[in-house]
């Protein structure tokens, strides 16, 4: 297959998505993002199950229409199969397997975390191996040497919250909604980041933020709520900022300590809270005092799509790698 047409499909969490990619490059990417969830400050398993059904059809249809593609010139169909919320991964891989055993092609299956690992390669210019990758999304932090084509080497990990997972709780802690990482972001972009000093977690490439989130707690909870009121009304977004600068400063530390001791060329950030632009300002600046070119993926496929499933998908059919249609989901997935 020197120019596979590839439907890619992602139901990892809420957000039903689906890709085509013909010859390597994306001919459409659409995703339907649920919002029932907004009322219980995070995400429902089962909720999100039922939107997937309802929705997994109309997306896949869509994604077809705009590529101009037909089912029948699909050379292979790819879903996501794990890491993820164990419900909402059987809806999309299900459909992936019923659709490719229907059309006689391959199924190829893809780790979610491999997809936000070659999300970068969706739009050029594409990072040259070896590189280094920070995933930073609400459910993983990780710092990865992408050694070559699906070679990584795992040099840190979240022992507890991952970074997303800390801005949503403390966008809740803070009256924000959900998802509250968007929203802290805009707030801090008018507030103060000096403006409180709160604690930096650092453990060599391993990441915490569960400190971090419990001193913004019981920062506020220090105050009377009556006080605690009218506080954030004068300065949520210095707090929003304070809170924001703990994390990147963070990660950016991570990130300059393993490209000293790896000496990449290349650094890519990865996964939804890539898309924060202090962090991106941050590696922006990083990336020109130490010399090495950053590549982080537009905004759109930070978050989870199927662009990047169906573009990682076809990168491993070109070497060789499919799946065999008893393949299960797998929620506790590990890279």
């Amino acid at each position: 297959m020197t120019h596979p047409v590839l439907l890619g499909i992602e139901s990892s969490c809420d957000d039903t998505a689906a890709a085509v990619v013909a010859g390597g490059r994306l001919r459409s990417s659409v995703v339907s993002s649920q919002d029932v969830h907004e009322t219980f400050g995070g995400v429902v398993p089962e909720l999100a199950s039922r939107d997937h059904q309802r929705l997994i059809v109309p997306v896949v249809q869509q994604a077809l229409a705009e590529a101009e593609v037909a089912p029948g010139d699909l050379d292979a169909v790819a879903a996501t199969y794990g890491p993820g919320l164990a419900g909402a991964l059987l809806v999309g891989l299900s459909f992936a397997k019923a659709y490719a055993f229907g059309l006689d092609v391959p199924l190829v299956g893809v780790n979610h975390l491999e997809g936000h690992i070659y999300s970068v390669f969706i739009e050029p210019p594409a990072p040259a191996f070896p590189y280094l990758c920070l995933v930073v999304s609400g459910g993983h932090t990780q710092l990865v040497l992408v050694e070559d084509g699906f070679q990584h080497h795992l040099l840190g990990t979240t022992r507890d919250d991952a970074a997303g997972e800390a801005f949503d709780k403390v966008g809740t802690l803070l009256g924000l909604g959900y998802p509250g990482g968007p929203a802290i972001d805009r707030l801090a972009q008018e507030g103060d980041p000096s403006f409180h000093d709160f604690p930096r977690t650092r453990l060599g490439y391993d990441f915490s933020f569960s400190g971090l989130k419990t001193s913004v707690l019981y920062y506020l909870n220090e105050m009377p709520d009556d006080e605690r009121a009218a506080f954030l009304q004068e300065h949520l977004a210095d707090v929003c900022a304070s809170f924001q600068q703990a994390i990147v400063d963070v990660l950016i530390d991570a990130l300059r300590n393993a490209l000293h001791e790896t000496g990449v060329a290349h650094v890519a950030i990865v996964g939804g809270v890539s898309a924060n632009t202090a962090l991106r300002a941050a590696a922006t600046d990083l990336a020109d005092e130490e010399g090495v070119t950053l590549h982080i993926p537009h905004p759109r496929y930070s978050v989870d799509n199927a662009a990047m499933i169906a573009v990682t998908a076809h990168h491993k059919l070109a070497a060789g790698h499919t799946s065999p249609l008893t393949l299960t989901a797998a929620p506790s997935l590990a890279l």
